[in-house]
């Protein structure tokens, strides 16, 4: 199939226009030449009909004055009409002459005959044999005159059935062609769908996968020479994505480990300070070493986040599933906060039931540090949080909320996105990387479940979880 088909979507297009408009101008040239013939055939016969019906009347008026001629020469003697009648007869060759044209020469010949056999009797005969004989002589030659009249009507009738036939035939076999041809055009059609929309398809997914970041499959485009050429540089765009992709996810990772280092470090000097393992500290001294824990808790949040979305995009996220009490794990999320809250008079309003939760208990702890971090730094001074969790049927469902200037109306589609930080203005020392949602949603995804914005329960930004009833069950049955 490869050495017929057109190498190029032009040369496809163009082979498929000229399938398609080939036959049809054929049929198209093949009808009108018929439909021309059939009409000049038409004129023909009607110019025909219109010449033979004046010949035979003309005929019969020459016979008819010729008869009279003969019977006024027979009573009269008088010559004028004996020169009457040879002017007639003069005519009425003439017009036998002109019938010629249209009928058989053997018919005109018999009325020929009996004209002249009427003229000799005329020329020749005494005026007793004039009134006697010219009589049945003109009726013999009437009675062929009307026949030869007879025989003009038939011959037309004759070939109108001929030009209707022809025409029926024509119309047949326009209609045996356009019928012919309709499942043709169809199945042109579909040869150039196989051709050329199915890679365009195919390329048309390509890049919306590209477009998504999933770069796992290949692209192999089949089809015309320059569609397959699309195709192969679309592949060589997908290694490159897949290689920029890599290669950033690597950088993260080492990055990660190498802050965690120093950072650890930062976190245990805070702790010997604020344990008084180095000496008694004042007030002050203890506010100051708060606030550098609590940012350094804040700092090892986000270097987690930069290695859990890298083990997600490097390779597929394991889940693995143990027993937990749901108050628990959101007691201890809290906890890890409950300074910076303080330092910023943030109220906490926590409703949580009483649920046991069959999950991964890491992942989880670090959806809800993320979302707890994301609604502290756009809170404002003195406002609230509100976390709620419960059953809603075989669902669990989480809610957090702040009372922030909430999500930008620009901003619903993309806040998931990983690195995209928004437009809203955000509070505390240090900025987002804009992973913390993204790495909320994979996660929770990859429990089964789905994160969304809700509007209008509460004045900032509202995110629900929603769980699978696998990841639930009720407390009396919990391990």
């Amino acid at each position: 199939m490869t050495g017929i088909r057109p190498q190029s979507l032009s040369g496809l297009l163009s082979a498929a226009l000229l399938l398609i408009v080939v036959p049809l101008t054929a049929a198209i040239v093949y009808g009108a030449l018929q439909l021309r013939e059939l009409s000049r055939t038409s004129d023909l016969l009607v110019r025909d009909s219109i010449t033979l019906t004046q010949h035979t009347q003309v005929l019969f008026q020459e016979v008819s004055l010729m008869e009279r001629a003969a019977r006024y020469l027979g009573v009269t003697g008088d010559p004028r009409y004996a020169q009457s009648f040879e002017s007639q007869y003069v005519a009425f060759t003439r017009t036998l002459g002109s019938l010629a044209e249209y009928m058989p020469e053997g018919e005109i010949s018999a009325v020929r005959a009996a004209g002249s056999q009427v003229a000799a009797l005329v020329r020749t005969g005494t005026v007793d044999e004039l009134s006697s004989s010219a009589v049945g002589q003109f009726e013999t030659l009437s009675v062929m005159s009307n026949r030869l009249a007879q025989r003009a009507r038939s011959d037309i009738e004759r070939r109108l059935q001929q030009v209707e036939r022809e025409a029926s035939a024509t119309q047949q076999w326009l209609l045996w062609a356009i019928t012919a041809l309709v499942p043709a055009a169809l199945a042109i059609a579909g040869i150039f769908w196989y051709f050329v929309l199915r890679p365009l398809r195919a390329i048309d997914r390509a890049i919306s996968d590209l477009g998504r970041g999933t770069f796992s499959q290949s692209i192999a485009i089949s089809g015309p020479a320059d569609l397959s050429a699309l195709g192969r540089q679309l592949e060589w765009l997908r290694t490159r994505l897949l290689d920029i992709a890599l290669e950033r996810n690597r950088f993260l990772r080492h990055m990660s480990h190498e802050l965690k280092t120093p950072l650890a470090n930062i976190r245990e000097g805070t702790d010997l300070l604020l344990d008084g393992a180095v000496g008694a500290i004042n007030d002050n001294q203890r506010e100051v070493a708060s606030i550098l824990r609590e940012n350094a808790l804040r700092l090892q949040q986000l270097i987690e986040n930069l290695l859990s979305y890298s083990a997600w995009k490097s390779r597929a996220s394991s889940v693995e599933l143990t027993s937990f009490r749901l108050s628990s794990l959101v007691g201890t999320v809290i906890d890890s906060q409950r300074l910076a809250m303080a330092a910023r008079s943030i109220t906490l309003d926590k409703h949580v039931a009483d649920l046991h939760l069959v999950a991964d208990r890491a992942k989880l702890k670090l959806v809800l540090e993320n979302l707890l971090s994301n609604a502290l730094k756009f809170t404002p001074h003195g406002g609230t949080i509100h976390l709620h969790a419960y059953p809603d049927g075989a669902q669990t469902v989480i809610d957090f909320a702040d009372t922030g200037p909430g999500f930008a109306a620009d901003d619903r589609d993309k806040v998931f996105e990983a690195f995209y930080t928004g437009t809203q203005p955000q509070g505390g020392p240090l900025k987002g990387t804009g992973i913390g949602l993204s790495v909320v949603r994979e996660f929770v995804e990859a429990h089964g479940g789905t994160v969304q914005i809700v509007t209008g329960e509460y004045p900032g930004a509202h995110l629900r979880i929603r769980l699978p009833a696998a990841t639930r069950r009720e407390a009396a049955h919990a391990a």
